[in-house]
């Protein structure tokens, strides 16, 4: 039975702990017969991202300081299991220690960051949906070792695998119906088992490449985490900790160690858990939490190594029920030692990427961020990066392929550039996934509908600098079948080189491969037709960034509003 988490200001025994516990000790000598419960510490973390070095910009900063890299990360981890003493310590991920990572990472298929985090010593992970960036087979090879079937072992030295398990609960294999990695493990502790349950997000394939999800299926988060809490019961397991690649936000006004209105889909998920699990070990969402939800400790350490969760469980030797649980998200500060052997893992991989990383491929006026602007109250607006980079995709395509507007997701702009020359290793942070940029044929009421589809969504599609359209706070929002019928986008307001779409003419339109397919949730994309392939979207950044330098951030001004733009 799960006893509610509670902050470690708060840690002992309730009411219904001693109940669980059998009769309450009345006099002193019945007291010391009683075992005491095993302490167990969890050192958690989440969405790492293949950030070895230290993160940039505000991506590098937390609760006010800076913090992050793998060296600080590991020494901090360490020093975690040292302060617990007798504790027993087990370190756990909840997804996307992978993909979208920073050049030193990425250019060797991530191996580096395995190799890290297994000398830092993490025992479990689940998978994200970044972990399928690459496909099933790749994330088999990562978890079990083996040259790369393209490019081998780049650093010249084979790959062992990772050191520690990943767990996929809810990917099952669609021919088999079997979980494509082991479901869930069970770890003792002074004769105690503790299971772990691993999964992704069920929207994953939402949320990634078809290419990246062929012939895999996902289910339903709480559905899955209770159908194994079950089976975990049945083998003798009383304490259930399921890592999650999915998460929530809570409001701004909320600290690391806060839960101030938290929503999101963590939400529902955690009050439809059976009450048999008592930790939930969040992500994907990059916010930072500590929360009780249904009677469940449910975390989250923000992203790119920059927390660490410490999780203090006390476990009753008898029964192995959780007696009370309590977490605190710790700032993985640089004012500490730097790892050596991280520092050293760092070397060797920067000394195999050689100078590629250092090329210069332009010049910004001023940092150019990725944050969005705010429109009607939410952040639903323009990019300054992402306009940029959808002006360089349609610079890429407007003379091979006729294009004449480009469209940018979100997602993928992963990084801000920061004032100055710009190198080709930060070119790569901003646009890791290697994505082609597809080139396409829309009507203008298709266009219209894939306008509407962001509100159906939550997501803004940066425009090139030849797009312009109007949006009424007032009108309504299609549905996930009909985005359609949305009225968000004022109608005659869009514009193509500041003429009015025709809805019944056709535009050649570029997008990223991801979008093309449908990726985020924009289906109305898929009806495109006279597809064609072109470049790579980073080649197609660092062209623009080359030729046009230095370069300025664009003025937010393609997405504006009714209020801006009184209705004719």
């Amino acid at each position: 039975m799960s006893i509610p988490g509670m902050r470690r200001a708060a840690v002992g025994l309730t009411a219904l702990a001693v109940a669980a516990l059998g009769a309450v000790a009345t006099t002193p000598e019945q007291a010391d017969a009683r075992p005491k419960p095993v302490d167990v510490t969890l050192l958690a973390l989440n969405d790492f991202h293949g950030n070895l070095e230290p993160p940039s910009g505000s991506s590098g900063t937390i609760a006010g300081q800076t913090a992050g890299g793998v060296e600080y990360l590991a020494t901090h981890l360490a020093e975690l299991r040292a302060a617990a003493k007798k504790k027993n310590t087990i370190t756990v991920a909840a997804g996307d220690l992978i993909g979208a990572s920073p050049l030193l990472s990425a250019a060797f298929h991530d191996e580096p960051t395995i190799e890290a985090l297994s000398m830092a010593g993490l025992d479990y992970a689940s998978v994200g949906n970044h972990e399928f960036d690459e496909g099933a087979a790749e994330l088999l090879r990562i978890q079990n070792g083996g040259c790369h079937p393209v490019d081998g072992c780049a650093d010249g030295t084979p790959y062992r695998g990772a050191g520690f398990k990943y767990l996929s609960a809810n990917a099952f294999k669609t021919a088999t119906g079997k979980p494509l990695m082991a479901p869930y493990a069970i770890h003792k502790v002074q004769g105690v088992k503790v299971g772990f349950i691993g999964m992704t997000l069920e929207g994953t394939p939402q949320i990634v490449s078809q290419q990246g999800v062929a012939g895999l299926t996902f289910a339903d988060e709480a559905e899955t985490a209770n159908r194994y809490a079950r089976e975990l019961r049945r083998k003798g397991v009383e304490t259930i900790v399921v890592l999650l690649h999915e998460g929530g936000a809570q409001a701004a006004t909320g600290g690391i160690n806060d839960c101030v209105g938290l929503t999101g889909p963590i939400v529902d998920i955690a009050n439809r858990m059976d009450p048999s699990i008592d930790v939930v070990v969040s992500g994907h969402t990059h916010q930072a939490y500590n929360c009780n939800i249904n009677g469940k400790l449910v975390t989250s350490a923000s992203s790119f190594g920059r927390l660490v969760t410490d999780i203090d469980l006390k476990i009753d030797r008898r029964s192995g029920d959780v007696i009370s649980a309590a977490a605190n998200n710790v700032v993985v500060t640089r004012d500490v030692a730097k790892d050596p052997k991280q520092t050293a893992l760092i070397d060797r991989y920067k000394t195999v990427l050689g100078p590629v990383a250092d090329r210069q491929v332009g010049e910004t006026t001023t940092a150019i961020t990725k944050t969005q602007e705010t429109l009607f109250g939410t952040t639903l607006g323009e990019s300054p990066l992402g306009n940029l980079i959808a002006d360089a995709q349609l610079a890429a395509t407007d003379d091979e392929q006729n294009a004449v507007a480009a469209f940018m997701n979100p997602g993928g702009v992963r990084a801000d550039l920061n004032a100055g020359p710009v190198t080709y290793e930060e070119a790569f942070t901003v646009q890791p996934f290697a994505n082609n940029l597809v080139t396409l044929d829309l009507t203008g009421a298709q266009l219209y509908c894939v306008l509407e589809q962001q509100f159906v969504t939550g997501r803004t599609l940066y425009p090139s600098s030849t797009v312009g359209y109007v949006v009424d706070p007032a009108g309504t929002t299609g549905t996930v079948a009909d985005p359609c019928a949305g009225t968000r986008v004022v109608r005659g307001s869009l514009t193509i080189g500041g003429t009015a779409v025709d809805t019944a003419a056709t535009y050649r339109v570029t997008v990223n491969n991801f979008l093309a397919g449908g990726g985020d949730g924009f289906s109305a994309l898929t009806g495109g037709t006279n597809l064609v392939t072109g470049l790579i979207d980073l080649d197609a950044f660092v062209a623009y960034l080359t030729a046009k330098s230095p370069v300025s951030a664009p003025t937010l001004d393609r997405i504006r509003t009714t209020a801006e733009v009184p209705a004719a």
